[in-house]
């Protein structure tokens, strides 16, 4: 399987198929590559390079015990595109990956990275503050994290109907207990450090200053991230933003034959216009 080792020396598992313009996927809190094999085998075909790596602590990479802040996830992720040499890259994100991604984008600038699609993103702030009292206090994140320490497999099996909406959208049991056993797979550190690191950051200016083209599709039946992606499609200025009626934080698999198609008609359009010298409209 292939790997590479980081500059802080812990080796990552990455799924690299096919040939052609490459799409990077990046994962959400807990998930790791696998989670987008079907959305990887749908642009293969249509003669793409789909790229996905295991985030650190995740899946088949190494769990050093260390790094889970996104300085390091940011730079784990422009080391992976380092190393593969990549170019003209399609950045596809899922919850906590939309934040590594603006991380990426704003620690290492977009030389490599054409346009960005976030999905189910995540807040901008989290915690309330004076400029942000709209936030929530920390003891209400801190008593998720004694959740996850105490009872990991209930905690996800109490929220697996919510992120799925499995009564109205048909997903069967089965998938939803491939997901919690993959969210099992995870370190538990890895979870917890992640999952702090996603509270403690403020992206508000950082998605402010992105000037890449961005794709933002939210469901408005988000529980995990309510209305989140609309307030990080508001905040970037080069940004289209989607809704999808009555869709979950799931809805990479939920919704997965739209989603495919507006992003597949997101990077066509992309395409055209640089080819044509246009610049992206947002409305």
């Amino acid at each position: 399987m292939p790997t590479f080792e980081t500059s802080d020396h812990a080796r990552l598992h990455y799924a690299d198929w096919g040939v052609g313009q490459t799409i990077v996927f990046v994962s959400s809190w807990g998930l790791d590559s696998r989670m987008w094999a079907p959305h990887m085998l749908h642009f293969n075909r249509l003669g793409m390079r789909c790229i996905a790596l295991d985030r650190r602590g995740h899946g088949r990479s190494d769990c050093p015990g260390r790094g889970y802040d996104y300085d390091r996830l940011a730079d784990d992720l422009a080391e992976l595109i380092a190393h593969l040499d990549l170019h003209d890259v399609t950045l596809v994100a899922h919850s906590m990956g939309a934040s590594e991604c603006t991380h990426y984008l704003s620690r290492h600038g977009r030389s490599r990275v054409a346009r960005v699609a976030l999905i189910g993103a995540t807040a901008p702030c989290y915690l309330q503050s004076e400029s942000y009292p709209q936030g929530l206090p920390f003891s209400s994140f801190e008593a998720v994290c004694t959740m996850l320490r105490e009872d990991l497999p209930q905690w996800l099996r109490d929220n697996a109907d919510p992120f799925f909406l499995p009564a109205e959208t048909g997903v069967t049991e089965e998938t939803t207990r491939w997901t919690i056993d993959c969210v099992l797979n995870a370190s538990l550190k890895a979870l917890i450090d992640c999952f702090m690191a996603r509270v403690h950051v403020d992206m508000r200016e950082e998605l402010r200053a992105l000037d890449v083209p961005m794709l933002v599709i939210h469901g408005d039946r988000d529980a995990s991230e309510p209305g989140h992606g609309r307030l990080v499609a508001e905040l970037v200025p080069n940004s289209r933003y989607i809704e999808y009626t009555d869709a979950p934080h799931g809805l990479y698999h939920t919704h997965r034959e739209r989603l495919l198609a507006d992003i597949g008609s997101f990077i066509a359009e992309q395409c055209q216009m640089a080819q044509d010298g246009r610049m992206f409209r947002t409305a």
